[in-house]
């Protein structure tokens, strides 16, 4: 009996001694996190799209917590009005930023870059990309795969199957950028939504020279540089046989799209431009009728009364 006794009492005692040692362990190693985390995760969008930069918005959440200013932190999926709530709760000023949308920079339909062959392989572009450079002469442009697609948690994307491109639905894009990161071929960027979502941009990315561009699509940048000449706000680049439109200079005036000669710079949610009134005729084109003189009035007389002497 005393046995038992003692054992229990023995195992009690080491039983508290451990306690109390674990006890001190965990506060010696305590990791404290900042209750205001779980606060700004509420009222993050819980999409954990990763379009933050952050992998998931526990991490963007915590990031924004540690960090001193905040204006360079964005929340695609939640845009101004977030920022605005999560800056309140942390007690930082937060600027509107201005709403992105994804963009497709390729034109190049089956009208516009026909066929040299046909891939059999699998329906990954990446796959695609790292095998050949494309089943046109273009080995910039859109493979056609839908890679993008799959990687859009927010059915913003759908693969049309007359052009063979994606198509962006503007209302449900978040720009995440999921489907930029998801393109080998780089050919969807986010740009500024712009005023009334009306945008302008070069939908190309061929940097091949002139001749060679053309041949392989007809609706790609050559490279001519009359855009860049036609911008009074330096907003178009040329480099390496491409035009690029910076979004943050371009005033949306459009006469880089009127004098691209093939068609390759897009126009989106524009009204359609007013036809120019033909030119009237003014006074100095338009010649009097001649009136008719004394003599060539006598002869016609002389004209009348012969005839009627003959009948």
């Amino acid at each position: 009996m005393n046995i038992i006794v003692i054992t229990i009492i023995a195992l009690c005692a080491i039983g508290i001694a451990a306690a109390i040692i674990l006890y001190f362990v965990a506060q010696k190693f305590k990791v404290y996190e900042d209750p205001r985390i779980d606060e700004v995760e509420e009222a993050l969008p819980a999409a954990n799209c990763g379009g933050c930069g952050y992998p998931g918005c526990r991490g963007f959440a915590e990031a924004l917590v540690k960090a001193d200013d905040i204006s360079n932190f964005y929340c695609p999926v939640g845009g101004a009005p977030v920022m605005s709530h999560v800056g309140a709760l942390l007690g930082h000023e937060v600027k509107a930023a201005d709403p992105t949308v994804a963009v497709v920079r390729c034109n190049g339909t089956c009208d516009n870059r026909p066929k040299t062959n046909v891939y059999d392989g699998a329906t990954s572009c990446t796959i695609a990309a790292s095998l050949y450079s494309g089943d046109t002469g273009c080995q910039y442009g859109c493979l056609g795969l839908g890679e993008c697609v799959d990687a859009c948690n927010f059915d913003a994307m759908y693969m049309d199957e007359k052009t063979g491109l994606p198509v962006i639905i503007e209302d449900k894009c978040v720009s995440c950028g999921a489907c930029v990161k998801a393109c080998p071929n780089s050919i969807i960027e986010l740009r500024k939504k712009g005023p009334k979502s009306r945008r302008v941009f070069v939908s190309c990315v061929n940097k091949d020279k002139g001749g060679i561009a053309k041949k392989a699509c007809a609706v790609a940048c050559i490279g001519c540089g009359k855009c860049v000449k036609e911008c009074p706000f330096d907003a178009i680049t040329l480099e390496n046989n491409l035009a690029y439109i910076d979004y943050n200079k371009c005033k949306l005036c459009r006469k880089c799209v009127v004098v691209c000669p093939t068609q390759a710079i897009h126009e989106l949610n524009f009204p359609p431009r007013k036809e120019k009134p033909a030119d009237k005729p003014t006074a100095e084109t338009v010649k009097p009728m001649a009136k008719p003189t004394a003599e060539k009035a006598e002869k016609s007389e002389e004209t009348k009364n012969e005839t009627s002497d003959n009948k």
